[in-house]
């Protein structure tokens, strides 16, 4: 991969893929933490899809007493009205979009290219999906949140609006509550996307059940060609 890329782990399909996932792992998590999921989703063998799982650079996080941590963005306070430095999320939503560029470049387009995160990283794919210039297949949002929703409106491009977007929470997540998940669906529907909301009886993770769910979402927005 470039110098200039993030560094990712990546599971390929056994067909020259055709599609690709960027799935952003959790606060002190790396790409391995997710990697594994990619055979649970029990895709079709003939599927093309090409998944990568970047690692988020390593920085101090101000809630954990400054010690470094794989982070997309510093967490200063546990309110969760700051709870996101914002530099740090418009940083990283840049290095995502270097991401899903050099897919393009690599001949997969835009529409076929699906942003997914957990948590923090969920943060990330609805931050730089919903600013992204060009049509992505669709986008993911996992036990997450959105960072300044209410700036969504003057800086979001219009070539997601239509974009299936797949927002899920667990319903006894205490990290980060439903709440604060569902606010953001809300802010989406409100702001016209096309946008579904799906709970599930879980703390902060996925189970079973929303590891089905997001099988059946990436099979249906990055169909077999």
């Amino acid at each position: 991969m470039p110098d200039s890329l993030l560094p990712y782990v990546e599971v390929n399909p056994a067909q020259e893929a055709d599609a690709c996932v960027i799935w952003m792992h959790g606060l002190g998590d790396s790409g391995h933490g997710f990697a594994p999921i990619v055979s649970q989703l029990a895709l079709p063998q003939n599927h093309r899809i090409r998944f990568i799982f970047p690692h988020a650079p390593e920085r101090p996080v101000t809630i954990n007493g400054g010690m470094r941590m794989r982070a997309w963005y510093d967490i200063k306070s546990m309110d969760f009205n700051s709870r996101a430095d914002v530099s740090g999320v418009f940083e990283s939503a840049s290095q995502v979009r270097q991401l899903i560029q050099d897919e393009i470049a690599n001949g997969i387009p835009a529409q076929r290219i699906l942003l997914a995160g957990f948590s923090q990283g969920g943060v990330i794919a609805l931050h730089e999906g919903l600013r992204f210039d060009q049509r992505l297949a669709g986008i993911m949002a996992l036990s997450t949140y959105m960072c300044e929703p209410e700036k969504l409106a003057a800086q979001a491009h219009t070539a997601n609006t239509s974009t299936p977007i797949f927002v899920a929470h667990g319903e006894q997540d205490e990290v980060v509550p439903a709440f604060l998940g569902n606010a953001a669906y809300k802010v989406l529907k409100e702001n016209g996307y096309n946008c579904t909301w799906h709970t599930y009886t879980m703390q902060h993770n996925v189970c079973l059940a929303e590891i089905n769910d997001i099988s059946a979402f990436i099979s249906r927005v990055l169909p077999l060609q």
